[in-house]
Parts: structure tokens; sequence; C-alpha cells
């Protein structure tokens, strides 16, 4: 039985990041996590592109495009869509769900979905810091191990 584990990578690789503008309080945090994140992790700033676009449903787009450029091994999405009093959270949270899973599977690449899809505005800042960790950081991580056991397969072709 061959089993494949997430090994580090010594010497990071080239990441994207696209991130929602809006609920700026919550996306700040998202953004200054993981990149405090990729620093511990000792990636260059030549490695790292950052996409800020208006709201959430603006993501997979720029997702795509950043893939189509084959420049990322990864991509992460973040951005904070908070319930409100009508179906507008349901129709954005299933669009931008769909599209990044789109993206990921149309241009074989690791999408990491770090959009908060929350009812309260506490239930963001407790993923952000709080009691349920720092989604930030975590998704840096999950993109790190995600390429890692993908170039695992490749070497196994």
């Amino acid at each position: 039985m061959q089993v494949l584990n997430p090994q580090p990578i010594p010497t990071g690789f080239n990441i994207a990041i696209v991130i929602s503008r809006f609920n700026p309080e919550v996306t700040q945090k998202l953004y200054d996590g993981a990149i405090e994140r990729l620093k511990e992790l000792h990636f260059s700033p030549q490695q790292v592109t950052i996409v800020w676009v208006p709201g959430a449903v603006e993501v997979p787009l720029a997702a795509q495009r950043l893939a189509k450029t084959n420049q990322f091994e990864a991509i992460i999405c973040f951005g904070a869509v908070i319930m409100g009093e009508t179906k507008h959270f349901d129709y954005v949270c299933q669009q931008v769900s769909h599209g990044c899973q789109q993206v990921a599977l149309s241009h074989n690449i690791p999408v990491i979905f770090g959009i908060l899809t929350v009812e309260t505005e506490e239930q963001a800042h407790e993923r952000t810091g709080g009691a349920h960790g720092h989604l930030g950081r975590l998704h840096i991580d999950s993109a790190c191990e995600f390429v890692s056991v993908l170039r695992q397969i490749e070497k196994e072709k």
C-alpha cells in the first residue's frame, strides 16, 4: 500500500491570493494572517501575488484568470459573506463556491476556498484569530499540503 502524505516544501512555490474588499474588517484579518504565515514559511515576495476584488462574487473570475497564466501552483480565495435579512446570502455563497470549484477542476490547480460564509460578524471574527483559529493562516497551510501531495502524485506517473 502506498500512502502519500504532505511533505514540507523547502523553497515554497508561486501562490496567488484573491481577496474580496467587501467586509474589510474581516477580509483584512484573513489577509494579515495569510501574509504572516507565508513569511513564517519563508515564501519570498516574488512568489506571492495578491489580487483584491470588489466582492466575493468576483473572486472566481479573478482566480480563473490567474489559473490561465500557468504561473501558480495554488490559488487561495478569501472573502466574507455574512448573512443578512434576504436570500442574497444564499445566492452569493452558491455562486462563489461553485465558481471556485470550477476553476480548480478546469485548470487542474488547487483553489483553496477561504470564503467565510457565516451568520454573524462575531462568527467571522471567531475564524480570524478567535476561538475557531485563524483561517487566513490555516488556508496557507492547506495550500502547501495540497501542492506537496500533488507533486508526489506527479512523480508517481
